[in-house]
């Protein structure tokens, strides 16, 4: 249990039987009577977002997670897998839990994993990642318009957006938030 003034950015807690993670809290203390805590959660396990308002003294039960820094081995039909980077502890990841994800897995790179009652609850993608353009049409010089974008694939299969002078093969990055292009990479 932890008391509402308790609650800082990035606390866990169990709301509705399932673990929020506290994104946004606002202490407001009125002309009469106790102190409050304004929280805004984001569930972990779907995304939905739940506002609410706690006095400072009133307990809340907090979720016990753990966040397990895991490296990506492979994918198959029916899950993901995973290696925990320090205990080498195995992780599988059923596909329909979290289908939304696929497309930016890529083979031993890390990933953080938020474990709640010894089932895999989410899989923190980073904001920014370096893809491989799998395939891209290519453009001839002149058919364009400033600011003209095209369509590509990447090595996973997440197709973004790109100006037309990146080619197959070449490295860009990518927001996952939005999927959006940012820039070539070089290397």
């Amino acid at each position: 249990m932890i008391r509402g003034v308790d609650i800082t950015k990035g606390t866990c807690l169990l709301q509705k039987g399932q673990p929020f993670l506290v994104v946004e809290r606002e202490f407001h203390t009125p002309g009469k009577g106790t102190a409050i805590a304004r929280v805004k959660m984001k569930s972990i396990k779907d995304g939905s977002v739940l506002s609410v308002t706690i006095p400072t003294q009133q307990e809340v039960e907090d979720a016990e997670v753990d966040v397990r820094n895991c490296q990506y081995q492979y994918g198959d039909d029916d899950n993901f897998h995973f290696m925990d980077n320090e205990s080498f502890d195995q992780y599988e990841v059923p596909v329909s839990d979290m289908e939304d994800k696929k497309v930016y897995l890529q083979v031993d790179n890390s990933y953080e994993l938020t474990i709640w009652k010894e089932k895999v609850i989410d899989i923190k993608i980073p904001y920014k990642v370096v893809f491989t353009v799998a395939e891209s049409e290519n453009y001839v010089r002149g058919d364009t318009v400033s600011g003209a974008t095209k369509p590509v694939v990447t090595e996973t299969g997440l197709t973004v957006r790109v100006p037309l002078f990146i080619k197959q093969d070449e490295r860009i990055l990518v927001n996952t938030e939005t999927n959006e292009y940012v820039e070539r990479v070089n290397s």
